[in-house]
C-alpha cells in the first residue's frame, strides 16, 4: 500500500512518544520506508534503539555525532511526508516561530515535502490562546495538523489534547497518498486575483483582491496531480509548481480571452479571481490632468467569465464558481450557481471576520447544483483549498 513512499518520522518531547513505536511498525508493514528524527529530550521517552531496530535505519537526534553531520536538508528532499507526532507544546511553538535549534526543527525548516503533525499536550495547554495562535501559523505555512482526541491524559484528567492514535494516523497516510494521485490526468483552469480596468495610462478600476485563495486552489490541486493552467490577475504572488502553467494577465477583456480559450481542453474549471464587473468606455492616452471639480467616467459591463463558461460547459466538464457577497448571502449564491450553470458556488461573506480578500484566512459555505450545502469554520486559505478539492473530487465522483 506505501510501496516506494518515504515517510520521515519527527518525534518530539511528549509521553505521547510512546505511541510512535506502533505508528512505525504500521507503517514499515504497508511497505514505506521509514526514517526517524527526534529531539534530545524526546529520548527521554521513547528509545532511539528500539526505533532504529523497527525501521531498519538509524535515529538521528544530533546535528553533529561522532564527528559526522547529519544532513537536514538532504533528509528535507529525501521524504515524501513529514510527520511529527508526537508534537509537543514547545516543538509546535518554535515552528510557527522560526526556531532551529535541534536537528528536528531544522529538518523541518528545510523541508520540501508535506509536513503533518499530531499535537500531544495536557487540555489547559491544547485550549492556551497562543497554542491556538501558534497552530494557526503552522496551518497559515501549509502544514497539516492531526485532530487531538478527547480522552485520559498524563496529568490524570480527561480531556483535549490527546494525540490521535497510531491507527488513525496511519489510516490518514494511507488515504493520503491514495489521493495525492487523485486528479491525476486531469486538465484543471484556475483563475486568481483582481483585474485592473485602465481609466489612463497611470490610474485603474481595481479591487483588494490579492489571489491568495486561487493560488491555494491551485496548487492544491497541482499537488493531487492535476495540470493546472493559473490565470492571474495583477499583484497576485505567482507560485513555483512543476504542475502549474501561469497565464498573467491584467484586464478582464484578457482574462476572459485567456479563460474562454482554454477551457475546451480542460476537466474542471474553478473561477476564484475577483473580476470587474465594469470597465471604462474610453481609455486616456495621456494622464488626465485634475481641472474640474468632478470628473465623470462612463463605465460599461465587462463580459461574464463565469456565465460564459457554463454555456459551453460540456457534461464531462466540472464548473466552480465563487461568490463574494455582503447581504443577502446564500440567495444571492444560489442564484449566481443557477444563472451561471455551474456546479459548485463557494460563497464567502464579507461580513464573516477572517473572510474576504487580504486576509490568510477564509470563511467559506459551498452549495452544489443538486441544492446541498456544506458549512466550514474559518480556516487557513491552504486548508480552505484543501476542502474545496475534497468536494471537487466527491462532485466528480458522484
Amino acid at each position: 500500500m506505501l510501496h516506494g513512499k518515504k515517510i520521515l518520522l519527527g518525534i518530539s518531547g511528549s509521553i505521547a512518544a510512546y505511541k510512535s513505536i506502533s505508528l512505525v511498525r504500521l507503517l514499515i508493514k504497508s511497505g514505506a520506508e521509514v526514517k526517524v528524527v527526534m529531539t534530545p529530550a524526546a529520548r527521554d521517552f521513547v528509545s532511539p534503539l528500539t526505533l532504529s531496530t523497527l525501521s531498519k535505519n538509524p535515529v538521528l537526534v544530533d546535528l553533529f555525532a561522532e564527528n559526522a553531520w547529519a544532513n537536514h536538508v538532504m533528509l528535507g528532499r529525501w521524504a515524501d511526508l513529514l510527520i511529527i507526532a508526537p508534537l509537543s507544546c514547545n516543538t509546535l511553538a518554535k515552528m510557527a516561530g522560526g526556531f532551529c535549534d535541534n536537528l528536528l526543527l531544522a529538518t523541518y525548516l528545510s523541508s520540501t515535502c508535506p509536513v503533518w503533525v499530531a499535537p500531544a499536550m495536557d487540555e489547559d495547554m491544547w485550549h492556551h490562546p497562543s497554542t491556538k495562535k501558534n497552530l494557526l501559523a503552522l496551518q497559515a505555512y501549509g502544514n497539516h495538523i492531526i485532530p487531538v482526541n478527547s480522552g485520559e491524559l498524563a496529568s490524570g484528567l480527561v480531556g483535549e489534547g490527546r494525540m490521535a492514535e497510531p491507527e488513525e494516523i496511519h489510516l490518514l497516510v494511507l488515504k493520503y497518498f491514495e489521493g495525492v494521485s487523485a486528479f491525476s490526468g486531469k486538465k484543471v483552469l484556475v483563475t486568481a486575483g483582481p483585474t485592473y480596468e485602465p481609466i489612463d495610462p497611470v490610474r485603474f478600476i481595481g479591487n483588494h483582491s490579492s489571489g491568495k485563495m486561487g493560488v491555494a486552489i491551485a496548487l492544491e490541486l497541482a499537488s493531487r496531480g492535476a495540470s493546472v493552467h493559473l490565470v492571474a490577475g495583477p499583484g497576485v504572488k505567482l507560485p513555483v509548481h512543476a504542475g502549474i502553467m501561469v497565464s498573467p494577465v491584467a484586464t478582464a477583456s484578457e482574462m476572459y480571452k485567456v479563460a474562454t480559450e482554454s477551457f475546451p481542453q480542460m476537466d474542471i474549471a474553478v473561477m476564484a479571481a475577483a473580476v470587474a464587473d465594469y470597465t471604462p468606455v474610453n481609455v486616456a492616452n495621456e494622464k488626465i490632468k485634475k481641472k474640474d471639480s468632478r470628473l465623470t467616467i462612463e463605465l460599461q459591463k465587462t463580459k461574464d467569465i463565469l456565465k460564459e463558461l457554463g454555456s459551453k460547459k460540456k457534461s464531462d466538464q466540472l464548473l466552480v464558481g465563487f461568490a463574494l457577497e455582503t447581504n443577502n448571502e446564500k440567495a444571492n449564491a444560489l442564484a449566481k450557481l443557477q444563472s451561471k450553470n455551474a456546479d459548485l458556488i463557494v460563497l464567502n461573506s464579507l461580513q464573516d471576520q477572517g473572510a474576504g480578500f487580504g486576509h490568510d484566512t477564509n470563511k467559506i459555505t459551498i452549495y452544489d447544483n443538486t441544492g446541498a450545502e456544506y458549512v466550514y469554520p474559518v480556516k487557513s486559505k491552504v486548508a480552505v483549498a484543501a476542502d474545496i478539492a475534497d468536494m471537487i473530487y466527491k462532485k466528480l465522483h458522484a
